[in-house]
């Protein structure tokens, strides 16, 4: 169900309850939601506190805590954003989401902004494009002008928002890579309040930041959107206050919320991005196999520790000591006599120690690239970010054309549920075969389970979607064939039953 509040005046008590329990909020600037008036306060309190409704509900108040999720100025913004939010939606539960068509913004373009390793910049430009000096549009990932940010000011090391790949609207998560200012306002009603302003480091998830990114995955989910993660996170803060402030718990919420996810979801390690410890183990696909796929950029790291780390605990002084003996000419002819030459080993020891560092560090480093993660199969592929749209609507057309058969599957055969993957695969590989494609043996689509779906998965996005879309008669035929098959199997089940009881 999609419910979608504005506030366009005050809205008090039981008002400002359902905005909340209505999920998403638009609020206007002289929109504030409060549960007591400021004048109430003051009487309650004795004295006079409080000056304003803004002070108790206002956007200074609502938008950094998550409750709003978009501030607008006027009344005609406010109707624009909510009608542009409704584009994104299916127009039902369970239908595909709103494709458009023609496609303004070209899927086979390059996305220009890149963003580089070690050198700051900003995450919307990775995903909405960026305008330089002289007026050059650099274009992002999404379609030109079609990501709108939602949360902005509250858990400011992630960003969500919703944007388009090739006319298909997509929830997104990205990650603030630049220091943030995290503020706690000052109470008015307390005198011993005072206003506190605490950095928060870019690529590290915050209790604040946990939650916002377990709540929008809810929101993308239950507005039936496929999801893309731009999975940049070195890890979460685990310091004292933030233990006390539940990262813990809503690290746990983010998975929560990807093991039920229902639509596509691809997780993308981006240019220049690394995927480190507990942050790994929160988004990898293996929590929601089915649905989830990992990517990595051809510039990206991935691991649990960093290069640094793992030389501690793989190659530390005494190993790196041990290597410089049997590699170094010069220490072997030392080593002649260690005794007379004890104070030339250790300055040659201090000599060699930090380039056989480094060397022991980019070998580490090796470690966690893109071919490496590949060929250990914890990602999908590596990717080229300048070719990461074509490449990634292709992969997103197919899997909903796939969701899409999947779902008509189970409506013609509600029993079959664990086999309606398969079924896809294998109608598939029929329609492959029945075209005279010579990738497909005859017969293979009638095999084994696992050996339909090696020959689906090799089959290209491009072509898989081609194939699912192509032939709207003969799905529908199969489907009905599927459908008779499935009541002539309720029925003997049925007969079956009444023997055993009829025994």
């Amino acid at each position: 169900t999609f419910t979608l509040s504005y506030v366009t005046g005050r809205s008090v008590g039981i008002g400002a309850y359902l905005c909340r329990l209505g999920s998403r909020v638009v609020q206007m600037q002289r929109g504030p939601m409060i549960l007591t008036g400021y004048g109430a306060l003051n009487k309650l309190l004795g004295r006079s506190l409080y000056t304003s409704q803004d002070q108790l509900g206002g956007p200074g108040i609502m938008m950094p805590n998550g409750v709003s999720h978009l501030l607008v100025q006027d009344d005609q913004e406010g109707v624009n954003s909510m009608l542009r939010w409704l584009s994104y939606v299916p127009d039902k539960v369970a239908s595909s989401p709103p494709i458009l068509s023609p496609i303004a913004d070209p899927v086979d373009r390059d996305v220009e902004f890149t963003p580089k390793r070690g050198v700051p910049y900003n995450v919307r430009h990775m995903l909405a494009g960026t305008s330089e000096g002289d007026d050059t549009f650099l274009s992002g990932f999404f379609d030109k002008d079609s990501f709108v940010e939602t949360l902005p000011e509250w858990g400011k090391t992630v960003v969500t928002g919703r944007g388009r790949l090739g006319g298909i609207p997509m929830g997104c998560v990205a990650v603030e890579v630049n220091s943030v200012e995290c503020r706690t306002v000052a109470d008015p009603g307390d005198a011993e309040s005072r206003e506190v302003v605490r950095q928060q480091a870019g690529q590290v998830w915050f209790p604040d930041s946990a939650y916002k990114t377990a709540q929008s995955i809810e929101d993308f989910n239950r507005e039936g959107l496929p999801l893309i993660v731009f999975a940049n996170w070195r890890g979460f803060s685990g310091g004292t206050r933030d233990m006390a402030d539940s990262v813990l718990k809503y690290g746990a919420m983010v998975v929560d919320a990807l093991v039920g996810y229902k639509q596509p979801v691809f997780v993308y390690i981006p240019p220049g991005g690394e995927l480190r410890g507990g942050a790994w183990v929160v988004v990898d696909p293996t929590i929601n196999s089915e649905r989830m796929e990992m990517f990595a950029d051809s510039d990206s790291r991935g691991g649990i520790l960093e290069p640094a780390g793992i030389c501690e605990v793989k190659f530390r002084a005494g190993d790196v000591i041990k290597q410089m003996h049997r590699l170094d000419d010069k220490l072997r002819e030392l080593d002649a006599d260690p005794v007379a030459n004890a104070e030339a080993i250790k300055a040659r020891e201090e000599v060699l120690m930090p380039v056989y560092q480094s060397i022991a560090l980019e070998f580490a480093d090796q470690h966690d690239r893109g071919g490496r993660m590949l060929a250990k199969g914890v990602v999908s592929a590596v990717l080229d970010w300048k070719n990461s749209r074509r490449s990634l609507h292709s992969r997103l057309m197919r899997r909903l054309n796939e969701q899409e058969l999947e779902r008509k599957a189970l409506e013609a055969a509600p029993l079959l549920s664990e086999s309606a993957k398969l079924w896809c695969a294998r109608f598939g590989l029929r329609r492959l075969h029945e075209q005279g494609d010579s990738s497909v043996e005859a017969g293979d689509w009638d095999g084994a389970a696992e050996a339909v779906q090696k020959k689906w998965d090799s089959v290209a996005d491009e072509k898989a979607a081609t194939i699912l879309t192509g032939d709207v008669e003969r799905i529908s035929r199969e489907l009905e064939s599927l459908k008779r098959a499935s009541a002539l199997e309720q029925a003997l089940a049925a007969v079956g039953a009444l023997d055993d009881a009829g025994k």
